[in-house]
């Protein structure tokens, strides 16, 4: 697979080589908010045959400052047979001269392995460049040959914050005889817009003047807010297998076929060991007990070998050799579960943080992750198979509330995964307090997670006793503690559930005045400061619902007594709800506190009726209780 780096329409490099680019000549408007700009980015595809597509790209970046660096990387990632071509990259001063010059010979060669990927065909060249200047200008053009045409990258401005573009175009030369498939996916907050030109043999796209999206707070991905194009053809070559794209049944039918059917086989040493775990109970029973056993053997490598980088590898060598990507780790479950008579599916999705779906009336090849699903009378089971910790049919944030093209033997169905809703995703907290005459506070307290909030907590079992005191006290840093300490915790992989207890002493919890004392309501809340923004211009992101239920129980010094208390208090809004509550207890005090968040993608009017609503909530939590001496 080749990655497109620098997308955009290119014409021949040395068109431009007579240029300068003065950073003097960047518009104003594409300086605001810019670590760096895209001042050219053009790109040609040309489409030969079924098997021929060839790749001209050339950009020009002008890095503002420091943090721009990372968006003017030289690099080109390429795959074994690729042809690479007509490399050069020149760097340019502030005032648009040419400082330094390079060629090819001047690159590095590296094995293209991040995220621990063990096994790959992938390769990268890169240049190491550093500056002594800003701002200063990375001019870099390359061509690049590659076979396999199924992988055609979408058009879009930019990917990230805090960069802008003055034009980029894409041209694509289609002489294959293939019917090129594209669809325009306007920005749903017209933040820009794309023009096409051309005929169906030879279209170009083109954007120009986009500012930069700066780093507000909760922006939604890039993807979310800007345009794109996206490109497919009807016919593709994928390492010497050749299929068609009509559909997402015809696409699903040659995917089952080509990539996966190969290497769904079983051993007779993968049935002795199904058979060895003696499994009874229900489907449900007998999914988990093979899916622990899988969690407790395995490991995730990431390997991108054998046909494109897409074909899993074979179940006999993750079963011999205990590790695997998704893709391998999947197809051993699946071959388990086949040797069980439990039918499952292969799944691919977009792993985002934000919710990425496919489009279920265009389809094309793409995806990031896979997981399984298991069809059952009581609902499809989904596997989240590369982690060792994660609880049985859990899936985590970054796989929910999207769907995933399920392939099948006769094509691909595009469904949903779950979305756990607010009272889903808890946080349950029970706090016993006693309130010392010194300002101080002893306690002890009990945590749950379940949902989203499970997925926040389970990096803590890869940590120490000592790690985790020292993460729970910083979580929880609103307390001035004098010693901290987590016990018991727990990862409950079967009703993915995380929990924990604490016991804890704190100073200066409370405060003198005169012969009473003044303590906060709620000790252990997430003190985040929310500020309004006037000028807000995109829409923001609540990208989970959550709940949280706090108990605490306060016992006070003997000699003293409650004397004064808050109201009651009820919120209710669009983004959530609130409660506090006071129940006086002997000579005790319970106090009950809830906050639910509904997500979703807000628009930017109402920001900052967000922003109040939580600051309420933290004026609320802040409420004070009042206990005087007899």
């Amino acid at each position: 697979m080749i990655k497109i780096l620098c997308t955009g329409a290119l014409s021949v490099a040395s068109l431009y080589c007579a240029q300068n680019f003065p950073a003097s000549a960047i518009p104003e408007n594409l300086k605001k908010n810019a670590d760096a700009v895209i001042r050219k980015d053009f790109t040609t595809i040309q489409i030969n045959k079924i098997d021929d597509i060839k790749y001209q790209l050339y950009t020009v970046t002008t890095v503002l400052n420091k943090d721009g660096d990372s968006d003017a990387q030289v690099y080109i990632p390429y795959k074994k047979g690729n042809s690479i071509s007509d490399v050069k990259v020149n760097i340019y001063d502030e005032g648009g001269k040419k400082i330094k010059s390079y060629s090819k010979s001047d690159f590095g060669d590296f094995a293209n392995n991040n995220q621990g990927t063990f096994y790959s065909d992938n390769r990268v060249m890169a240049l190491s460049y550093t500056p002594t200047q800003y701002p200063y200008t990375v001019e870099f053009s390359y061509q690049i040959g590659d076979e396999n045409t199924v992988f055609l990258p979408d058009f879009t401005p930019f990917s990230s914050t805090k960069v802008s573009l003055e034009e980029a175009q894409m041209k694509i030369i289609n002489t294959s005889g293939i019917e090129l498939k594209s669809k325009i996916y306007p920005s749903p907050y017209n933040y820009t817009a794309v023009t096409e030109s051309g005929t169906a043999g030879e279209k170009t796209y083109t954007y120009k003047n986009v500012p930069a999206i700066d780093d507000a707070v909760l922006l939604p991905k890039p993807v979310r807010i800007l345009p794109k194009v996206s490109f497919a053809l009807k016919k593709f070559n994928l390492e010497g297998k050749q299929g068609t794209l009509n559909d997402w049944k015809d696409f699903g039918t040659w995917y089952y076929h080509n990539i996966l059917e190969p290497v769904f086989v079983s051993t007779p040493a993968i049935k002795a060991e199904v058979a060895s775990l003696n499994l009874q109970g229900t489907t449900e029973e007998k999914v988990k007990k093979i899916y622990q056993y899988m969690q407790s053997k395995t490991r995730y490598i990431f390997v991108a070998l054998g046909i494109g980088g897409w074909q899993p590898m074979l179940p006999d060598e993750v079963q011999k050799k205990g590790y695997g990507d998704c893709k391998g780790l999947s197809t051993y479950m699946k071959t388990m579960l086949d040797e069980a008579g439990i039918p499952s599916y292969y799944c691919k999705i977009n792993s985002e943080s934000s919710p990425v779906s496919f489009d279920k009336d265009f389809p094309k090849m793409g995806g990031n992750h896979i997981i399984l699903m298991v069809p059952t009378d009581k609902g499809n089971i989904w596997l989240e198979n590369t982690s060792q910790q994660i609880a049985f049919n859990h899936l985590g944030y970054t796989t929910t509330d999207r769907n995933v093209l399920v392939v099948k033997k006769d094509g691909i169905e595009v469904m949903d995964t779950p979305s756990y809703p607010a009272e889903q995703s808890k946080e349950n907290q029970l706090l016993k307090i006693k309130v010392n005459e010194d300002n101080s506070i002893t306690g002890e307290g009990n945590f749950s997670y379940t949902g989203v909030q499970y997925d926040n907590n389970l990096f803590l079992t890869s940590l120490s006793p000592k790690e985790r005191n020292e993460t729970v006290k910083n979580m929880l840093g609103i307390l001035h503690f004098e010693k901290v300490e987590m016990k018991n915790f727990l990862n409950d992989k079967d009703r993915a559930v995380a929990k924990y207890d604490i016991d804890f002493k704190a100073n200066n919890y409370s405060k003198n005045a005169g012969s009473s004392m003044i303590f906060r309501a709620v000790p252990i809340y997430a003190d985040n400061v929310y500020k309004t923004e006037e000028n807000r211009t995109l829409p923001f992101e609540l990208r989970q619902s959550f709940e949280d239920d706090y108990e605490i129980d306060f016992t006070i010094p003997q000699n003293y007594k409650i004397e004064e208390l808050p109201e009651n208090v009820v919120l209710n809004s669009e983004f959530g709800t609130y409660t506090l509550n006071f129940v006086k207890n002997g000579e005790g005090l319970k106090v009950k506190r809830m906050i639910k968040i509904n997500k979703g993608l807000y628009p930017k009017e109402k920001y900052n009726d967000y922003v109040n609503f939580r600051k309420k909530t933290i004026n609320i939590d802040n409420s004070k209780i009042l206990i005087s001496k007899v």
